[in-house]
Protein backbone atom coordinates (compact mmCIF):
# COMPACT_ATOMS: atom_id res chain seq x y z
CA UNK A 1 0.00 0.00 0.00
CA UNK A 2 1.25 3.46 -0.89
CA UNK A 3 2.20 5.47 2.24
CA UNK A 4 0.70 8.63 0.68
CA UNK A 5 -2.71 7.06 0.04
CA UNK A 6 -4.28 8.29 3.34
CA UNK A 7 -3.12 11.85 2.61
CA UNK A 8 -4.50 11.71 -0.92
CA UNK A 9 -7.81 10.34 0.40
CA UNK A 10 -7.99 13.07 3.04
CA UNK A 11 -7.38 15.74 0.39
CA UNK A 12 -10.04 14.21 -1.85
CA UNK A 13 -12.60 14.14 0.97
CA UNK A 14 -11.77 17.75 1.86
CA UNK A 15 -12.14 18.79 -1.79
CA UNK A 16 -15.49 17.01 -2.15
CA UNK A 17 -16.79 18.57 1.09
CA UNK A 18 -15.71 22.06 0.00
CA UNK A 19 -17.29 21.67 -3.43
CA UNK A 20 -20.49 20.28 -1.88
CA UNK A 21 -20.81 23.17 0.59
CA UNK A 22 -20.26 25.84 -2.05
CA UNK A 23 -22.64 24.15 -4.50
CA UNK A 24 -25.36 23.59 -1.90
CA UNK A 25 -25.19 27.19 -0.66
CA UNK A 26 -25.48 28.41 -4.25
CA UNK A 27 -28.39 26.05 -5.06
CA UNK A 28 -30.32 26.44 -1.81
CA UNK A 29 -29.51 30.08 -1.04
CA UNK A 30 -31.84 33.02 -1.67
CA UNK A 31 -31.68 34.57 -5.13
CA UNK A 32 -33.23 38.00 -4.49
CA UNK A 33 -30.83 40.73 -5.54
CA UNK A 34 -31.30 44.20 -4.15
CA UNK A 35 -29.09 47.28 -4.47
CA UNK A 36 -28.38 47.04 -0.75
CA UNK A 37 -27.18 43.44 -1.05
CA UNK A 38 -25.13 44.24 -4.16
CA UNK A 39 -23.33 47.17 -2.48
CA UNK A 40 -19.75 46.59 -1.32
CA UNK A 41 -19.47 46.39 2.45
CA UNK A 42 -16.52 46.35 4.76
CA UNK A 43 -16.39 46.63 8.54
CA UNK A 44 -19.69 48.44 8.89
CA UNK A 45 -18.51 51.50 6.96
CA UNK A 46 -20.52 52.69 3.98
CA UNK A 47 -18.33 52.99 0.88
CA UNK A 48 -17.78 56.48 -0.45
CA UNK A 49 -17.76 57.29 -4.16
CA UNK A 50 -14.01 58.01 -4.41
CA UNK A 51 -11.87 54.98 -5.25
CA UNK A 52 -8.64 56.89 -5.79
CA UNK A 53 -7.77 57.35 -2.12
CA UNK A 54 -4.24 57.50 -0.78
CA UNK A 55 -3.29 54.37 1.08
CA UNK A 56 -0.95 54.82 4.05
CA UNK A 57 2.49 53.30 3.59
CA UNK A 58 2.36 52.13 7.22
CA UNK A 59 0.29 49.12 6.19
CA UNK A 60 2.94 47.96 3.72
CA UNK A 61 5.71 48.60 6.22
CA UNK A 62 3.99 46.53 8.90
CA UNK A 63 3.34 43.73 6.39
CA UNK A 64 7.00 43.62 5.38
CA UNK A 65 8.13 43.68 9.00
CA UNK A 66 5.72 40.86 9.79
CA UNK A 67 7.15 38.75 6.98
CA UNK A 68 10.73 39.49 8.02
CA UNK A 69 10.22 38.70 11.67
CA UNK A 70 7.88 35.79 11.05
CA UNK A 71 10.35 33.94 8.84
CA UNK A 72 12.66 33.53 11.81
CA UNK A 73 10.16 31.14 13.38
CA UNK A 74 10.53 28.83 10.37
CA UNK A 75 14.32 28.81 10.75
CA UNK A 76 14.32 28.44 14.52
CA UNK A 77 11.75 25.63 14.57
CA UNK A 78 13.66 23.49 12.09
CA UNK A 79 16.98 24.33 13.79
CA UNK A 80 15.64 23.30 17.21
CA UNK A 81 14.58 19.89 15.92
CA UNK A 82 17.93 19.30 14.22
CA UNK A 83 19.96 20.75 17.08
CA UNK A 84 18.35 18.42 19.61
CA UNK A 85 19.20 15.39 17.46
CA UNK A 86 22.77 16.61 16.92
CA UNK A 87 23.22 17.31 20.63
CA UNK A 88 21.99 13.83 21.63
CA UNK A 89 24.26 12.23 19.03
CA UNK A 90 27.27 14.33 20.05
CA UNK A 91 27.62 15.69 16.52
CA UNK A 92 30.36 18.38 16.13
CA UNK A 93 27.99 20.62 14.13
CA UNK A 94 25.88 21.18 17.27
CA UNK A 95 28.33 23.68 18.75
CA UNK A 96 28.81 25.52 15.45
CA UNK A 97 25.07 25.73 14.79
CA UNK A 98 24.45 26.97 18.34
CA UNK A 99 26.80 29.92 17.88
CA UNK A 100 25.49 30.60 14.38
CA UNK A 101 21.96 30.86 15.76
CA UNK A 102 23.18 33.09 18.62
CA UNK A 103 24.67 35.50 16.05
CA UNK A 104 21.42 35.35 14.07
CA UNK A 105 19.33 36.02 17.18
CA UNK A 106 21.58 38.94 18.17
CA UNK A 107 21.05 40.48 14.72
CA UNK A 108 17.31 39.77 14.99
CA UNK A 109 17.07 41.53 18.37
CA UNK A 110 19.14 44.41 16.98
CA UNK A 111 16.72 44.75 14.06
CA UNK A 112 13.74 44.48 16.39
CA UNK A 113 15.15 47.21 18.64
CA UNK A 114 15.73 49.43 15.61
CA UNK A 115 12.15 48.94 14.40
CA UNK A 116 10.74 49.79 17.82
CA UNK A 117 13.08 52.73 18.40
CA UNK A 118 12.46 54.24 14.94
CA UNK A 119 8.70 54.12 15.52
CA UNK A 120 7.97 51.96 12.48
CA UNK A 121 5.09 50.29 14.33
CA UNK A 122 3.51 53.51 15.62
CA UNK A 123 0.05 53.77 14.09
CA UNK A 124 -0.65 57.32 15.20
CA UNK A 125 0.86 59.53 12.49
CA UNK A 126 0.75 62.57 14.74
CA UNK A 127 3.49 61.02 16.87
CA UNK A 128 5.52 59.36 14.11
CA UNK A 129 5.63 62.21 11.57
CA UNK A 130 7.33 65.55 12.04
CA UNK A 131 4.82 68.43 12.31
CA UNK A 132 5.91 69.96 8.99
CA UNK A 133 4.99 66.75 7.17
CA UNK A 134 1.53 66.45 8.71
CA UNK A 135 -1.23 67.08 6.20
CA UNK A 136 -3.60 69.69 7.58
CA UNK A 137 -7.09 69.47 6.18
CA UNK A 138 -9.05 72.73 5.85
CA UNK A 139 -11.91 73.07 8.28
CA UNK A 140 -15.35 73.26 6.66
CA UNK A 141 -18.04 75.43 8.18
CA UNK A 142 -20.84 73.16 7.02
CA UNK A 143 -21.81 70.15 9.15
CA UNK A 144 -20.97 66.67 7.92
CA UNK A 145 -23.56 64.71 5.99
CA UNK A 146 -25.94 62.49 7.90
CA UNK A 147 -25.74 58.73 7.25
CA UNK A 148 -28.95 58.78 5.19
CA UNK A 149 -27.54 61.54 2.99
CA UNK A 150 -24.32 59.56 2.56
CA UNK A 151 -26.26 56.51 1.37
CA UNK A 152 -28.15 58.69 -1.13
CA UNK A 153 -24.87 60.14 -2.44
CA UNK A 154 -23.43 56.65 -2.87
CA UNK A 155 -26.54 55.41 -4.69
CA UNK A 156 -26.53 58.49 -6.98
CA UNK A 157 -22.85 57.98 -7.78
CA UNK A 158 -23.45 54.30 -8.50
CA UNK A 159 -26.42 55.13 -10.76
CA UNK A 160 -24.35 57.72 -12.66
CA UNK A 161 -21.57 55.22 -13.40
Amino acid sequence: MNPYLPIVLLMAVAGVLCAAMVTLSWVLGPKRKTPYKEAPFECGVQPLPGVRERFPVKFYLVAILFILFDIEVVFLWSWMATYRDWLEAGHPAALYSFWAIMVYMFLWFLGDAYVIRSGALAWDESTSLPPEKMAVEPEDDKPSAAPAETIEVVEEARAAS
